[in-house]
């Protein structure tokens, strides 16, 4: 019984010790955002955003882009790019299901699922968010490591994975939104079609 308690304590000061010690790593993007292209095959930057101070205070991202596109045939997507780099005085990612309803949109549906997306699967979550008259469609996923993700425990957990193993919890969050009026379909048709064609340029950029 005395050997089976010793045995705990040890554990635990172990894991105490680690905990003590241990420290991540900070991961620096491949590049920075800022050089992300302003146009990608027949997409053309229009327009370009930065995070307000206080709002940086709060996320304390490694990098951001912030940017509005126009297709071929007028068509409007903001793509919005947050890296995370880990390490000492880093933030955490923020979930749209926080941050959206807290200015003002308010959630209408959302479901995960998996396009084509080059040779792999690429993980997303749509959701559709009402703030007045005014409807926007999100795609969007966490990555990690090349890795797609869809849920936020899904990303807690590949962070501490890559914690203990690698002493890195690098992330980024990636979201493309679509305004629409009624035809929800053919802003899911156009977010699709923009990510495919975007994400080969954004996985240049993030650490794998």
């Amino acid at each position: 019984m005395k050997a089976h308690f010793l045995a705990i304590y040890l554990l635990l000061v172990a894991a105490g010790l680690y905990l003590h010690l241990h420290s991540d790593l900070s991961v620096p993007i491949n590049r920075p955002l800022q050089q992300f292209p302003a146009a990608v095959n027949s997409w053309r930057m229009t327009d370009e955003g930065q995070l307000s101070g206080e709002v940086q205070n709060v996320l304390k991202a490694s990098d951001v882009l912030i940017r509005q596109y126009q297709g071929p045939q007028g068509e409007k997507v903001q793509l919005y790019i947050g890296y995370h780099g880990g390490g000492k005085g880093g933030g955490e990612i923020h979930s749209p299901k926080h941050c959206l309803p807290g200015s003002g949109w308010l959630e209408h549906s959302s479901n995960r699922y998996t396009i084509k997306a080059g040779k792999d699967g690429l993980n997303l979550v749509q959701a559709v968010y009402q703030k007045g008259e005014s409807s926007e469609l999100f795609l969007y996923w966490y990555q990690v490591r090349g890795k797609s993700l869809s849920e936020e425990f899904s990303l807690k957990g590949q962070q501490i994975l890559n914690s203990v193993l690698h002493r890195r919890r690098d992330a980024s969050f990636i979201r493309v939104s679509i305004p629409f009026q009624g035809d929800e379909r053919q802003a899911k048709a156009v977010g699709e079609r923009f990510v495919k064609e975007f994400l080969p340029a954004i996985r240049t950029f993030l650490p794998s």
